[in-house]
């Protein structure tokens, strides 16, 4: 009965493994297939990503190059010659108004207010730029009314808008409202020195109390 039940055991074993080489014979390919596009998969990811960083190195070089030159018309034009995107933008806007042209400014930072896939954070920088690059352009009225929700309590530049807020109220000729605006600029316990300064000499200059 023993070496009966060796023998069966012998078969059975002999019959599973010619099953398990059919299965490998039949469906083995899919297992290659399915390696081998994983390997390629993770290969293609790779590839893109560091076709990624050295895009992003060279654009990076690009606008430290563009930077380091001396005359701002320069800079300018190689900044513009960059793909647009946030940073170039706000580059080029700097660089545009340096040059005196804050037309071409405005616009180039209108481009970042208006593009959808912008954080809230540099919109509202953007408009903060865009307000100052105005000055002389659009009324006190017009920047007065953009700097208002800039303002508001939690907004991340809130104290800078409020010190050019003052000044759109000087420039509409209403002085007690400016003082009142630079006070509370004075209040917030995240004014910085800089600006602390800067609001009590204009109190003072408009003949207010600090």
């Amino acid at each position: 009965m023993s070496n009966n039940e060796s023998f069966i055991d012998e078969v059975n074993e002999e019959v599973r493994r010619d099953q398990l080489f059919g299965y490998i014979r039949r469906y083995g390919w899919i297992a290659v297939l399915a390696v081998l596009i994983l390997v390629g998969a993770a290969a293609w990811t790779e590839y893109n990503r560091s076709q990624e960083r050295a895009s992003a190195q060279a654009n990076g070089d690009a606008i430290i190059d563009a930077l380091s030159m001396d005359n701002p018309e320069d800079v300018l034009a190689e900044l513009q010659r960059l793909p647009a995107n946030l940073v170039t933008s706000m580059l080029a806007s700097s660089a545009a108004r340096e040059t005196g042209d804050a037309d071409l400014a405005i616009e180039l930072l209108q481009g970042i207010i208006d593009e959808e896939g912008t954080s809230e954070l540099y919109k509202e920088l953007a408009l903060l730029k865009q307000v100052m690059v105005s000055e002389g352009i659009a009324s006190a009225e017009d920047r007065a009314e953009k700097l208002i929700p800039l303002t508001a309590p939690g907004r991340p530049f809130a104290l800078l808008a409020k010190e050019q807020l003052a000044l759109a109220q000087v420039e509409m000729g209403d002085d007690e409202a400016a003082i009142a605006t630079l006070k509370r600029v004075l209040e917030d316990a995240a004014v910085t020195q800089s600006l602390r300064e800067r609001s009590q000499q204009m109190i003072v200059a408009l003949g207010g109390d600090l």
